[in-house]
């Protein structure tokens, strides 16, 4: 718990680095690949759901927050499907293993594919869980994809809200949506630092701090994965999650150096 809030609070001050100007610019040709990459993960989550037999809502889940956002997307679908304890709890732990392994394995994997700054950000944010760590390791690899990886990320979030609605309608639940709001703070710090240009100097400071923060975190998290952890997890969610991680993963790597997805 602590890191993850370390996480939250060091990608709000990352916002004070950005500048909603050029993140507009970028967002604009996001939208369509957030889409297909949304629906296919859904789809292919569905079909590895029933190919290792994941039972009750941890399958919808799992998919869920690898489609979308991670734990943000599972928090707010669970109280919609009315899952049990266990089952959030599961869905979670699997999400953030593998979220967790991301945030440290993308930016050498980046680095020996020769990603480019925009390459890298674009597929970090197809590819990684949380919105959290899409800027963590973003920010590991450069300004640019910072930016970019942000940018598509924050659009990729926002479906959280479309699909909880057909969820709560196809299940006709009233259970209220929650939303990520650390990523509203973080665009007000974008915002602070695009249009209140007077505290530069501050701003540059708690950007500084949150790449700090972003290191501890990503120290706390590293010492945090074990094997009692990935056994709570259970083989059949953790399966799931992994394949269907390592085919969003490799297969929008893949569409993006083929120039298939582009900015």
């Amino acid at each position: 718990m602590g890191a993850r809030i370390l996480l939250q609070v060091s990608v709000i001050a990352l916002g004070f680095g950005m500048n909603l100007r050029e993140v507009l610019k970028v967002g604009r040709s996001g939208f369509l690949y957030t889409a297909l990459g949304i629906a296919f993960a859904l789809g292919v989550g569905w079909g590895l759901g029933k190919l290792f037999e994941v039972r009750g809502n941890t399958q919808y889940l799992i998919t869920a927050g690898t489609a979308i956002c991670g734990g943000s997307a599972i928090a707010a679908i669970g109280p919609i499907l009315q899952a049990g304890a266990e089952e959030m709890a599961v869905s979670l732990a699997t999400v953030f293993v593998l979220n967790s392994v991301a945030l440290l394995i993308f930016p050498p994997i980046g680095h020996a594919f020769g990603l480019s700054q925009s390459q890298f950000g674009l597929w970090a944010a197809l590819a990684i869980h949380d919105t959290s760590s899409v800027v963590g390791a973003s920010a590991r690899y450069g300004t640019e994809a910072l930016m970019v990886g942000t940018t598509v990320k924050l659009a990729r979030a926002l479906w959280i809200v479309p699909l909880a609605l057909a969820t709560a309608a196809l299940k006709r639940s009233k259970s209220k949506i929650q939303f990520p709001w650390f990523i509203l703070f973080f665009c007000l710090a974008a915002f602070l630092n695009t249009y209140a240009t007077s505290l530069g100097r501050i701003y540059e400071w708690l950007f500084v701090a949150g790449r700090l923060g972003l290191t501890a975190t990503l120290f706390l998290i590293g010492s945090g994965i074990s094997v009692r952890t990935m056994r709570r997890v259970g083989w059949r969610p953790l399966a799931l999650g992994l394949a269907l991680w390592i085919v969003v993963g490799i297969g929008s790597l893949w569409c993006i150096q083929a120039g298939w997805i582009s900015l």
